[in-house]
């Protein structure tokens, strides 16, 4: 067997062995991490597939056997990214109407990486960019103090700063009124509920999510993840509000558990249609896949969506900016939950034993 033969059949393997791994629906953490690497996952089946044809003859069985096994798994995988370029049909459309100020909302979400001490970046970015909401995540009492600045024109904030990587701080210029930090599973993980008001007075609920990944180092399954995203969802789907849900979610966009919240919610991903606007990791271009989100209600049109340069982080930060406009609804179709989805959704939520706590932090 030559080398190009062995390259191919290992490379083969193990695109076959990842591909199906990711559709065992188990929340161990070493089964769950294959549903973030689909498109570097594609990209090596189209590799082994070239190597496959290349190097073993036309004769030969394991040429058919390899060549078709990798073909369906390719476009199983092809079909899950697919969404997610430019040449799907977009979910939200473009808002192209006259400028309306008083109904507009631009969000920008930036994990910040807790050790990063580029601080001065992140400002930068919100003095070009003026977002109406900026969320940090991971962000402690150093990032506390260096963001003190934004003060001036986010009159409100919510800080929680922590040292455990899940620190959490929502600067506004918009009013928010009600605003809670939750801890929905684990109590040293929080997120934040409040409304915030649009200029022309409307209320528009929001949710600020960072919840704990699947990995060997901070959690074995995705159990706690996957149960934080539904209680939201099941809490949206209770109420009949205009809706924005934002932060790293710590699970890319195209996975079975955010395709269930986006069903169990009913809430639409601005990126479908666009492209995957990939956040993570900001230091390596070939391991790159989205994990920082914003999701809204079908009111809701796009302005634009931008994946903003680095502030040093292993994130870089995202921008979204909306408009509130309720004649959408009958144009852009929100997803919706089967009787199988919804009982899903209450088999993981029980699952990871919620604690469900509120904190009464004082906020400004």
């Amino acid at each position: 067997m030559t080398i190009l033969q062995i390259i191919s059949i290992v490379l083969s393997s193990f695109f076959v062995f990842a591909t199906l791994a990711s559709r065992i629906r188990w929340d161990n953490w070493w089964i769950r991490i294959f549903d973030f690497p689909r498109v570097q996952l594609w990209c090596m089946g189209v590799i082994g597939l070239i190597f496959t044809v290349y190097s073993f003859s036309s004769v030969s069985p394991w040429l058919y056997i390899i060549s078709a096994v990798v073909v369906l798994l390719l476009v199983y995988q092809g079909v899950k990214i697919w969404p997610y370029t430019p040449l799907h049909r977009k979910e939200v459309y473009r808002f192209k109407g006259k400028e309306d100020k008083n109904n507009r909302i631009a969000v920008l979400v930036s994990n910040v990486l807790t050790p990063n001490r580029n601080a001065y970046k992140l400002l930068q970015l919100v003095d070009r960019k003026q977002p109406d909401i900026v969320l940090t995540l991971e962000s402690d009492s150093w990032w506390e103090e260096q963001l003190a600045p934004l003060e001036k024109h986010y009159p409100y904030t919510v800080k929680i700063p922590l040292d455990n990587l899940y620190g959490m701080h929502l600067y506004s210029k918009l009013e928010l009124e009600e605003a809670k930090t939750m801890y929905l599973v684990k109590d040293d993980i929080p997120s934040i509920e409040a409304y915030v008001q649009l200029n022309s007075g409307k209320r528009v609920k929001i949710y600020c999510l960072h919840p704990m990944p699947p990995s060997p180092t901070e959690s074995d399954t995705s159990t706690d993840r996957d149960a934080e995203l539904l209680l939201v969802g099941k809490k949206i789907s209770k109420r009949d509000e205009t809706t924005l849900v934002f932060g790293d979610l710590n699970d890319v966009a195209w996975s079975n558990s955010t395709v269930l919240f986006r069903k169990i919610s009913g809430l639409l991903d601005p990126r479908i249609g666009r492209g995957m606007f990939s956040t993570f990791h900001a230091g390596y271009f070939f391991l790159r896949w989205p994990l920082d989100h914003l999701f809204h209600s079908n009111d809701f049109m796009l302005n634009n969506i931008k994946r903003l340069p680095s502030i040093g982080s292993d994130h870089f930060p995202i921008y979204v900016d909306l408009q509130y406009k309720p004649i959408a609804e009958k144009a852009q179709k929100e997803p919706e939950a089967d009787r199988e989805d919804r009982e899903l959704a209450d088999e993981k939520i029980e699952k990871a034993e919620p604690v469900r706590k509120k904190d009464n932090t004082q906020y400004l």
